[in-house]
C-alpha cells in the first residue's frame, strides 16, 4: 500500500515538474538577486571567464578570480572593477590539488566565504590520442574534471553550514555526446557532467535545498579553443559556433533562475536525446551525415601547425 501511495505521489510530482518546465519555457522565470554575494570564477583570464566576471559584476556580486595567467586575470579584474564591485585575484594552477586547497584557505582568510562557485576553467590537448603526450592528456583531465572535486571540497563545507550557495559547472555538449579525435576532452567533460549530477543528487538527498546547482552544456563556443572545427558546410549556418557573449548571457539567465541544466543552443537537447534513444549505428550514420565524425580534424591540423612553428609547447 505504501508503495502505491509513493508511486502516485511520484507521478504527481513528475507531471508537475514537466508542466512547470513547459511553462518556464514560455514565461520569463523570476531571477534571484545576488547583490553582495561572493562569486569565485576559475579560468577568469579566458574569454568566457572574463565575460562571466563582467556579468556577475553587473548583478552586484563581488568577485574572486582564479587563473594560471596572472596578466590575463588582472585584465579581467580591471574590467570588473570598472563596474563598481570588489575584485580579488589569485594565480592558481588547477592541475595541483594542494595549490587549490592552499589558495582556498587564503580566500577564506583574506576575503570571506564564497557563496557562488563557477567552475569555468577548461583546456584541450588538440592532438590525436596516439600522438598526444601523456602529460597533456593528464592536464586536460586534471583541469576539466579533477579540479571540480578539489574546488567543491574546498568551498562546499561553508555553503552547507549555512545551507546557502550555488555551484555552477561549465561543461560542454561533448559531455553529453562524443565525437572523434578529442578523447581527452570528451572524457573530462563526461566526467564533469557525472560529477555535477551526482553532487546535485547528494545535496537533494541531504535536504540542502538552499544550495543550488546549474550545469551548463554549450556547443562549440567561438573563443579560439577549437579553432578550425567544422561540421558539414551545408549545415554550418544551422549550427554555427556560439558567440561567447550569447553563451554567457544564456548561462547567466539559467543561473539566476536556478535552472538545474541548460544546453546551448536548445538544439543540443535533440542530439542528447537521439544519442540515448537511437541504436549506435543510427548515431554513427547521423554523425557522418553531419560531418561530426571528422569535424575535429581541421582543428587538430591547426594545432599541429602551430606546434611545428613553435607557438605551442608540450
Amino acid at each position: 500500500m505504501i508503495v502505491i501511495v509513493d508511486l502516485l505521489l511520484m507521478l504527481i510530482h513528475l507531471s508537475y515538474s514537466i508542466l512547470h518546465a513547459v511553462i518556464q519555457t514560455f514565461l520569463r522565470p523570476r531571477l534571484k538577486c545576488i547583490d553582495g554575494e561572493l562569486c569565485l570564477i576559475t579560468g577568469a583570464g579566458g574569454a568566457l571567464g572574463r565575460l562571466f566576471a563582467q556579468e556577475f559584476a553587473k548583478e552586484g556580486a563581488h568577485l574572486v578570480l582564479w587563473d594560471c595567467n596572472t596578466a590575463a586575470n588582472e585584465q579581467t579584474a580591471k574590467l570588473a572593477r570598472e563596474l563598481g564591485v570588489q575584485v580579488h585575484t589569485y594565480t592558481v594552477d588547477l592541475t595541483k590539488r594542494q595549490n587549490i586547497y592552499e589558495t582556498a584557505d587564503r580566500v577564506r582568510a583574506e576575503v570571506g566565504e564564497v557563496s557562488i562557485l563557477v567552475n569555468n576553467a577548461g583546456v584541450v590537448a588538440g592532438r590525436r590520442l596516439l600522438d598526444c603526450p601523456d602529460g597533456l592528456l593528464e592536464r586536460t583531465l586534471l583541469v576539466n574534471c579533477h579540479a571540480l572535486f578539489w574546488m567543491t571540497k574546498a568551498f562546499l563545507p561553508q555553503m552547507k553550514a549555512k545551507n546557502h550557495g550555488h555551484i555552477v559547472t561549465i561543461a560542454s555538449a561533448l559531455g553529453l555526446f562524443s565525437t572523434a579525435c578529442v578523447e581527452d576532452y570528451c572524457a573530462s567533460k563526461f566526467g564533469a557532467v557525472g560529477f555535477h549530477e551526482s553532487l546535485t543528487h547528494e545535496l537533494l538527498a541531504e535536504d540542502m535545498d538552499g544550495i543550488k546547482t546549474t550545469l551548463v552544456c554549450p556547443y562549440i563556443v567561438d573563443t579560439g579553443m577549437f579553432a578550425g572545427c567544422e561540421i558539414r558546410k551545408e549545415l554550418r549556418s544551422l549550427i554555427p559556433p556560439l558567440e561567447p557573449l550569447y553563451t554567457v548571457q544564456q548561462s547567466m539567465k539559467a543561473i539566476l533562475a536556478e535552472q538545474q541544466m541548460i544546453c546551448i543552443p536548445r538544439l543540443m537537447y535533440i542530439a542528447f536525446l537521439t544519442r540515448a534513444l537511437l541504436p549506435w549505428e543510427a548515431n554513427v550514420a547521423t554523425y557522418r551525415f553531419m560531418g561530426g565524425d571528422k569535424c575535429m580534424l581541421p582543428f587538430i591540423k591547426n594545432v599541429e601547425l602551430k606546434t611545428s612553428n613553435g607557438h605551442i609547447k608540450s
